[in-house]
């Protein structure tokens, strides 16, 4: 009989910060309620992240409440990481993903006396012309007003071998003799790896600090530019990096994001405006004693021989 410190309760538990997640809290002794929308498609990962008996993997819609009431009663923690970069269909829109549903799961959690930890995005607060950062602030105002107690945490870019970002630019650095810069590539982010999320989640329910908004963040500050640089480093290819006016990024973009998975919409255009670093008034997890330390580069860099000639055969 194994006796377990916590239920923990993930929703989004398939993608790269949920797996992360998992294999923490498994390590830890903690029960995982891991859940997907397609367990014969996401199921044999998540089987692969936890021992026999430290994980259960529901398949469940996350629109359905009754499901969500049972779920949620079974754990004592529940944690949202569900989150799109773009809007595809009549219900997988930012209004239902990013307001609707945590909005939900604040309610039932209240109820239910569960605690939540809800990951928004970092540098959404003062946007203005994002339907995706617009349903990122109206998510977490509806949390704080619903549920006080909950914990919000917003990272910034989040890489790893697994990820949207990283893994993308490599792909089309490797293909393309030019890239595009968006405002002259001068965007600040400050990239945390998704291990050190995934620490700073379990460090977050282990000390049970709740009531919070904290700030996610690696330990360098990088434009857009320097991360397009690091890559290319990364992958030993020498591409030509061109400044793209606002006009011509706008009409790229209008044409791109009609693609099942667009390299970039025009919202992502207008989110790229902002810099993506901490905030005047922020709490990072670096004060509240757990920060990040690895860096960028060197990160990228053991799994960068992916994109490179001769694949592992090329590390030297």
């Amino acid at each position: 009989l194994i006796i377990f410190n916590k239920k923990i309760l993930i929703f989004g538990a398939s993608g790269q910060v949920g797996r992360y997640c998992i294999r923490r809290f498994v390590k830890r002794n903690y029960k995982v309620i891991a859940v997907t929308r397609n367990a014969h498609k996401k199921g044999y990962i998540l089987k692969t992240q936890a021992p026999i008996g430290y994980i259960d993997i529901v398949e469940a819609n996350i629109f359905d409440e009754n499901k969500l009431i049972e779920l949620i009663s079974k754990a004592d923690v529940c944690i949202n990481l569900i989150g799109i970069l773009y809007e595809k269909g009549k219900v997988n829109n930012f209004r239902n993903i990013h307001t609707n549903f945590p909005k939900k799961l604040a309610e039932i959690c209240y109820e239910k006396k569960v605690k939540f930890v809800h990951i928004s995005a970092l540098g959404v607060d003062n946007v203005k012309d994002s339907k995706y950062a617009f349903s990122k602030t109206n998510g977490e105002k509806l949390i704080r007003e619903i549920m006080p107690t909950a914990t919000i945490i917003k990272p910034s870019l989040v890489y790893s071998v697994d990820d949207n970002l990283t893994t993308k630019f490599m792909s089309l650095l490797s293909l393309l003799p030019f890239f595009p810069l968006y405002y002259d590539g001068k965007t600040k982010f400050t990239p945390i790896h998704v291990s050190e999320l995934a620490e700073l989640i379990f460090f977050v329910i282990s000390k049970e600090l709740y009531s919070k908004t904290i700030e996610a963040i690696g330990p360098e500050v990088l434009t857009f530019k320097e991360i397009l640089q690091i890559l290319m480093k990364c992958i030993k290819k020498n591409r030509i990096l061109f400044p793209l006016p606002l006009i011509l990024a706008r009409l790229s973009a209008f044409f791109m994001q009609v693609f099942p998975q667009p390299p970039i919409t025009q919202d992502q255009i207008n989110l790229l405006k902002y810099d993506n670093i901490k905030s005047e008034n922020g709490i990072t997890n670096f004060d509240i004693g757990c920060p990040s330390s690895l860096k960028f580069e060197e990160t990228v860099k053991d799994y960068a021989f992916n994109w490179t000639e001769g694949g592992q055969f090329s590390k030297t």
